[in-house]
């Protein structure tokens, strides 16, 4: 069975990860990898795919940056000859990107089956261009694989047929849980207190990088409201999205963020540093919906800068509160995560390292 699998930006290397160890298992498949290139650094794609464990991909695309119409249409034109010369079995897309759709739509148009991993996930927010991506993907898959009970209800409410759904639980939990490990020896908080950004073990994660929350100045100084308080308390990490950098000048926000001189930006780290310090934090603000589901499993606070999640599992049983904007939401889900009052996650059912053994076992079985 020949199983070309896609990637296009660093949340889906985490994904793809443990589906292509678990491959290797198995003779009889042959699975080739292609990376889009939707965002690429090379310096950081290089760490991540090193530090995963990931072959080097077999095709890269390098389609680069643009609008989503624009990055959609140029991801489609370069994948088809890829698919004209492999003609696969199973072509294979992860989470939400502009990658997932774009390639899912050619190779069904080809006749290849697709598989859509974490499908069903839902936000009910079509104003985020990744529900659009979701939505469309999942409605032309072939095997659609649930991280969570909601993603299936999701998919049998919009009328996908019951035996083309399967709750195989999470791959990104698969790589979580196979590096922590190798998380805990990183030195990035020992080089953190030598440059001054720590002086003590208690610190603060964020991550932002929604348009919602960094391209409207009206939101994006509501939340710094917020974070001015906070890091007068604990010092704020904050490893900073190009998008996020870029606008903190646009915005004509720079100077104010530069008077908080507890907040530390940083430039993107790597997976196994940013586990490392994901698990070491008294509490995470973010607006990604991966890192809701990261610290569900590390049993860390995180407060959600969003009005909604497609990840509502973290919420009802894991680490998770959803705020919104407003800075006093905010202030009173970081005083009672700093409190202690926070209450004890539990782990999602199937989220125990071993979703990329059931998905592959699946396939083996239907095909």
């Amino acid at each position: 069975m020949k199983i070309l699998n896609v990637v296009g930006a660093r949340p889906n290397f985490m994904k793809i990860a443990p589906l292509m160890a678990e491959y290797g298992r198995h003779e009889n498949i042959h699975a080739i990898l292609v990376h889009t290139g939707q965002h690429y650094d090379e310096i950081m794609s290089n760490l991540f795919f090193r530090e995963l464990g990931i072959p080097e991909p077999d095709i890269n695309l390098e389609v680069g940056s643009g609008s989503h119409a624009v990055q959609t249409a140029e991801i489609m034109k370069r994948f088809e000859p890829v698919l004209v010369e492999h003609k696969p079995d199973v072509v294979v897309v992860v989470g939400d990107v502009n990658s997932t759709i774009a390639c899912g739509l050619v190779a069904v148009k080809s006749g290849a089956r697709l598989v859509h991993i974490e499908a069903g996930l839902r936000s009910g927010d079509r104003s985020m261009p990744e529900e659009i991506n979701r939505v469309l993907t999942d409605s032309i898959s072939d095997f659609l694989f649930c991280t969570e009970q909601s993603g299936v209800d999701n998919l049998l409410k919009e009328g996908i047929a019951k035996e083309k759904i399967h709750l195989v639980g999470h791959v990104m939990i698969d790589t979580l849980l196979s590096n922590l490990e190798k998380a805990k020896k990183s030195t990035i908080i020992d080089q953190l207190r030598k440059k001054g950004c720590l002086d003590g073990d208690a610190f603060a994660m964020l991550t932002m990088h929604r348009p919602s929350n960094v391209d409207d100045p009206k939101t994006f100084s509501r939340i710094l409201d917020a974070l001015e308080v906070i890091q007068k308390e604990l010092p704020i990490l904050f490893p900073i999205h190009p998008r996020t950098r870029k606008n903190l000048n646009a915005l004509g926000l720079q100077d104010r963020m530069d008077s908080l001189r507890n907040i530390h930006i940083m430039d993107p780290i790597g997976y196994l540093d940013f586990l490392k310090l994901n698990s070491c934090a008294k509490v995470v603000l973010t607006d990604s919906g991966g890192i809701q589901e990261e610290t569900t499993v590390l049993k860390v606070p995180c407060i959600t800068l969003r009005e909604n999640t497609e990840r509502p599992v973290t919420a009802e049983i894991g680490s998770n509160q959803i705020v919104g904007t407003d800075p006093q939401r905010i202030l009173a889900a970081y005083r009672n995560a700093t409190s202690g009052k926070w209450r004890e996650p539990q782990i999602p059912p199937l989220w125990d390292g071993k979703a990329a053994q059931r998905i592959v076992k699946i396939l083996l079985e239907e095909l």
